[in-house]
């Protein structure tokens, strides 16, 4: 082939070769836009959502303070007026076992004056001696006439000792140079140690196994999509935790009464105050005709 022949066909290889390079460049500048659009609309979507989470964690917040003043109140000026009701149901009670003497008032009386004084806790009928797990380890040693046992004393044995020197040797957090490796060395010893102290070999063969294997290879950095595909599965997760939080609030007896009166819930206390008392002078006019 001659040198002009050679030249001619050299061209003509180069000007085929240039469209097919350039499609591919145009091919990959398409699907890089493509990329950076969808990108662009899932970080429309986290903004949404983000904003949308904010609004909704400050109503529920909103609602959870007033739940908690409305029950501090209810409890405030509405915690003697019960007091005193249950108060005046036992002396009615008990005025009327008194006159009657009959078995069925008389159980009647002693139930409402335990509404009134509650029983003590088991702890405190025996002083220690028993509880709500039954009797003390010194209270069933004095009943028996055996010595109290003492708490056993873990005595590693020699397998797990050996274990244990190796790993501390191994791992010991201060043959780290960087300080990256020496909190996960220092995370690892702790390990070790609570092992160690409970004599468990088995765990400490693990953590031998474990240290062997050597560390976790690093974690793939998450591309931007896949940063945000896991934001809005966080954001969707948190939502539901406070709409779970939402619903429990307004399940509540105290949400309940705040919803009958959203617009002024301090005038829902008046009008539960102004009942009450109207409970308590009839209770009181009803003591006083028992007394006569």
């Amino acid at each position: 082939m001659t040198n002009p022949e050679a030249q001619q066909q050299a061209q003509q290889s180069v000007s085929e070769a240039e469209p097919q390079a350039e499609s591919q460049d145009g091919s990959e500048e398409a699907r890089s836009a493509e990329e950076a659009q969808a990108t662009e609309r899932l970080e429309r979507a986290v903004r949404a959502a983000e904003q949308a989470l904010i609004e909704f964690e400050i109503a529920v917040e909103t609602f959870r303070v007033e739940v908690e003043n409305f029950s501090r109140l209810h409890h405030q000026r509405l915690g003697p007026m019960y007091s005193r009701l249950d108060e005046l149901d036992a002396l009615i009670a008990e005025a009327v076992a008194q006159r009657t003497g009959d078995p069925e008032d008389l159980r009647r009386a002693r139930e409402a004056r335990g509404l009134v004084q509650p029983m003590p806790g088991v702890e405190e009928l025996f002083h220690g001696w028993i509880d709500s797990d039954g009797l003390s380890p010194e209270a069933a040693a004095m009943l028996t006439e055996k010595p109290v046992q003492p708490p056993p004393r873990v005595r590693p044995s020699e397998e797990a000792r050996r274990i244990y020197r190796e790993l501390a040797r191994k791992a010991h957090p201060d043959l780290a140079e960087e300080e990256a490796e020496r909190e996960r060395r220092g995370a690892f010893i702790v390990r070790v140690n609570a092992a160690y102290a409970a004599g468990d070999v088995e765990t400490l063969r693990t953590l031998a196994d474990e240290w062997a294997a050597g560390p976790p290879p690093p974690e793939r950095r998450a591309s931007r999509s896949e940063e945000l595909y896991a934001r809005l599965e966080w954001l969707a997760e948190r939502k539901e935790m406070l709409a779970a939080v939402a619903a429990e609030l307004e399940s509540s007896a105290i949400g309940a009464m705040i919803k009958m009166a959203p617009e002024d819930p301090d005038g829902l206390l008046d009008e539960i105050a102004e009942q009450l008392l109207a409970q308590v002078s009839e209770k009181e006019a009803r003591l006083a005709e028992l007394a006569r």
